[in-house]
């Protein structure tokens, strides 16, 4: 297709010849050869998650890559049986991972399937709908408002189609485009013709025909240049900054435990073995597939809730939420909005005013709308007589709606918007009686009315019309118009929406209203549903506020009225840079911008595509119920998550502490390196369940955030604590027992094993372990691991990892130590929580609890 490299430069005849196709569309039988040619019409290539790329990036860590080359020259070198068992063990702890992370990734493809958008084409002459992935070049577009573009195409035909592309071009307004010829050097924001994926349809209709998808779109160009991805989230952020620390003390340790071994001219490569064994028991080199597998059964928990998570993180981002913002209809209100009255100027119920309203939304062919769909229903009328000849669709800038009509020879023009915006149009206004009267003579009669009404919590349309001689109109037709009268609506609140909002009040989360309608009806449903109505900042407002001010009044605002799509995203943002976890739900062509601005953007599957595609979660049911769920489920994976970063890194830390000191004065390596490695993978084990751990009420009840210098207070409290016990082990087994070097090994390894399987009972819950049931799966798994980490320098395969059995006696000291150290760990952990209560406290602050 080099020949349409060009293509905005060329007609719309020589385009579909050079893509081979007629304008009724492709075969499906040609779609489908094309698309095995051209592939998924994916611009940014998903994830791999087929096994193989899996099971590889279990062994991507340096330090993990840096083990197994030392391995290898072990093996080399004639140490092959040890060399051969720490591969299997690395093998083992990759293959474990690799399972969990494969059923997670399976389980999250099939839940976005359930949400992928579709595009409507022409195929085999007729219109369908299928998956946007399945885009093909030579498809023929059916375009209207709300709908993203699957792919770069010429525009074959358009009425009054306005594209946002802001996404490429940084334009700020909406793009008119219409089937013409640009010229072949004309930069992509002149293409008038042309039409690009990700941009999406403001207002009014077209065909296109497709000639690029995926990575040869712009969009795609610009994704493979730059490297885009999503942006970085909350907890995205708090797994950046806790792996730094990590690398500090992995680092800082080694090289000390490494030096020391060579001080004492202990064998090099053993020593390197060693030191690089400690290091991987340090890192909790599971901790990728621990999050993968809380997140993805976290996903599936909410599935049940109809909720769809498009993106894993979003999920502790959801837990972390203590702002949500949301639109007043549909939302907070039933969204099946009533037809209430129409009135003249006078404030008499106007049958002119009806018919012309009727008219008005029978003939709409934009994005459909609760408004007109309620005056289709409740007001009906016999429009027989006339004919319509054409539109001017609703957009946001002018926030109008015109349709043209025929009866009898005369051309009428209907108009119904915004009330503001509709008497800016009028010049005259027309009484009950009929009489035409200057539109300042009324002016203040109506806007009396409105606020009215308005305070009743009813949403009020301006409604007037214009006689011409044309058979076409554009906004410039909107003019001179005589103002006819007010269009009522009711949109009740929904039944239980108040206990809702208090429900997420009490879970620490505030909800704010973002609404285009008038200050005095989002004031009057704020009242209803127990917010405070007070707090009223409107677009105007906003214009006149600057940024550092909206900061510091957007957290004791709670209704935004009157404003502008743009505004929404300056007041996520404001929120945010207050030091807020903003969760934004929008359902709009107009909510695109705020989606994407928040921390967690939510949409609902019936919602504009562009609205969905944005949205981090999509819900089946537009229902904040069902957020209320999503945020208890998105906290307790918060939870469960942390739980296994805190018993990870204060068991590893304090073994690797204790191995630095017996390194200083044992003539020998404590443990070998695969003991070492054997060690951590067999404490990884029960932590792997943590995703099924049930979570004490209390992790719910408010929202928590990461908090690194919180983590490492905690692992260098329990790490000491950890290596306290190790060291009164070692005098148990070398002062006490007078244990051999193999019977000390032994001896450690089942102390290390059980305490560290057995302590996760007591760190998992800030209560009493005993007032804390765990998951039924944890239990099983601590049981289990701690009887086989008891038998095996029993056994055949203790002796192959350099066990050796020892008197039964140890075991009754082991056992004693272990109890002591978790009743210890019991008492410290009070006083830890009693010690950092102001952290634990301030879950809104940047700095807030981690758990």
């Amino acid at each position: 297709m080099s020949n349409l490299l060009q293509f905005w430069s060329l007609d719309a005849q020589q385009v579909l010849d050079g893509l081979e196709v007629s304008a009724g569309g492709l075969t499906t039988d040609e779609a489908h050869r094309r698309l095995a040619i051209y592939g998924p019409n994916l611009a940014t290539p998903r994830p791999r998650s087929h096994s193989l790329a899996l099971l590889l990036a279990q062994l991507k860590s340096p330090i993990i890559l840096i083990l197994i080359a030392a391995v290898i020259a072990s093996f080399f070198l004639g140490d092959r049986t040890d060399a051969i068992i720490i591969l299997a063990i690395i093998a083992i702890s990759a293959l474990l991972g690799f399972w969990q992370e494969r059923g997670a990734t399976r389980a999250v493809e099939k839940l976005l399937a359930l949400v992928e958008t579709r595009a409507t084409v022409l195929r085999d002459g007729r219109q369908q709908e299928i998956p946007a992935g399945q885009i093909v070049p030579g498809d023929i577009l059916l375009l209207s408002a709300g709908q993203t573009v699957p792919g770069d195409g010429l525009v074959i035909q358009s009425k009054d189609l306005f594209m946002d592309e802001a996404m490429l071009t940084g334009e700020t307004y909406p793009v008119e485009k219409t089937a013409a010829i640009s010229p072949a050097d004309a930069p992509l924001s002149r293409r008038t013709n042309a039409v690009f994926m990700g941009t999406h349809v403001v207002s009014g209709s077209a065909q296109a025909v497709v000639v690029h998808t995926g990575k040869a779109t712009e969009f795609g160009r610009v994704s493979e240049r730059l490297g885009l991805r999503p942006m970085e989230t909350e907890f995205e952020r708090g797994i950046r900054h806790f792996g730094y620390l990590l690398m500090e003390v992995t680092l800082f340790l080694v090289i000390t435990i490494l030096v020391v071994n060579v001080y004492f001219n202990r064998p090099v490569l053993d020593s390197l073995l060693f030191s690089l064994a400690l290091a991987v028991g340090l890192t909790p080199q599971l901790l990728p597939a621990i999050i993968s597998v809380n997140l993805s059964y976290g996903a599936k928990r909410l599935a049940e809730s109809k909720v769809i998570v498009k993106r894993l993180a979003s999920i502790e981002n959801f837990g972390s939420m203590n702002v949500l913002c949301c639109d007043k209809t549909g939302t907070l209100t039933e969204g099946k909005v009533r037809w209430q009255s129409a009135l003249s100027v006078d404030g008499q119920e106007s049958h002119k005013a009806r018919l012309y309203a009727y008219l008005n939304a029978f003939h709409e062919s934009g994005f459909g709308n609760p408004i007109d769909e309620a005056i289709r229903a409740d007001a009906p009328q016999d429009i027989s007589a006339y004919g319509k000849l054409d539109e001017v669709p609703y957009d946001f800038v002018r926030k109008r709606q015109s349709i043209l009509v025929r009866r009898d020879g005369a051309s009428l023009m209907t108009t119904k918007g915004a009330l503001q915006n509709m008497l800016a149009v009028c010049f005259k206004a027309e009484t009950a009686d009929g009489a035409s009267v200057d539109i300042s003579s009324v002016a203040e009669s109506i806007q009396r009315q409105f606020e009215e009404l308005s305070a009743k919590g009813l949403r009020v349309l301006g409604l007037g019309y214009r006689e011409l001689t044309v058979d076409a109109i554009t906004r410039d037709h909107e003019s001179g118009m005589t103002f006819l009268g007010l269009l009522v609506f009711f949109d009740p609140p929904k039944v239980g929406v108040d206990d809702t909002i208090r429900g997420l009040k009490a879970l620490g989360v505030n909800m704010k209203i973002i609404t285009g309608d008038n200050r005095l009806v989002a004031a009057t449903l704020a009242q209803e549903l127990g917010l405070r109505s007070d707090a009223v900042m409107t677009g105007a407002e906003l214009r006149r506020t600057g940024d550092e001010a909206l900061m510091r009044q957007v957290g004791n605002t709670d209704i935004f009225a009157e404003t502008e799509p743009n505004q929404k995203e300056r007041i996520i943002q404001a929120l945010k840079h207050a030091g807020n976890v903003v969760g934004f739900m929008g359902d709009g062509i107009n909510d695109a911008s705020a989606l994407h601005a928040a921390d967690v953007g939510i949409s609902v599957d019936t919602a504009a595509d562009v609205a969905k595609e944005t949205a981090d979660i999509v819900l089946l049911e537009k229902n904040l119920d069902v957020l209320l769920q999503g945020v208890k489920v998105g906290r307790a994976t918060f939870a469960n998550t942390l739980k296994y970063v805190f018993m990870a890194t204060s068991a590893n830390f304090g073994n690797m502490f204790s191995m630095a000191g017996a390194s200083l004065f044992l003539k020998y390596l404590p443990l070998l390196p695969q003991q070492v490695l054997l060690t951590n993978l067999m404490t990884d084990i029960p932590e792997m369940t943590i995703a099924t751990d049930s979570v004490d009420p209390e992790l719910v009840d408010v929202p928590r955030r990461w908090n690194v210098a919180f983590i490492r207070r905690f692992m260098i409290v329990f790490g000491l604590l950890s290596a306290l016990f190790d060291f009164a082990t070692f005098g148990v087994l070398l002062v006490l027992l007078n244990a051999t070097t193999d019977q000390f090994r032994a001896g450690w390894f089942v102390e290390s094993v059980v305490s560290a399987c057995l302590t996760v009972l007591v760190i998992r819950s800030r209560r009493p372990f005993f007032r804390s049931k765990p998951g039924s799966y944890l239990i099983l798994a601590t049981m289990v691991i701690s009887m086989i980490a008891v038998a095996l320098p029993f056994t055949p395969v203790g002796k192959a990892f350099g066990f050796h059995p020892f008197p039964v006696v140890f075991l009754a000291y082991l056992l004693a130590i272990v109890v002591l150290y978790m009743l210890m760990a019991e008492v410290i952990k009070r006083r830890f929580y009693r010690w950092n209560v102001r952290d634990d406290r301030e879950p809104r602050s940047r700095m807030a609890s981690a758990l």
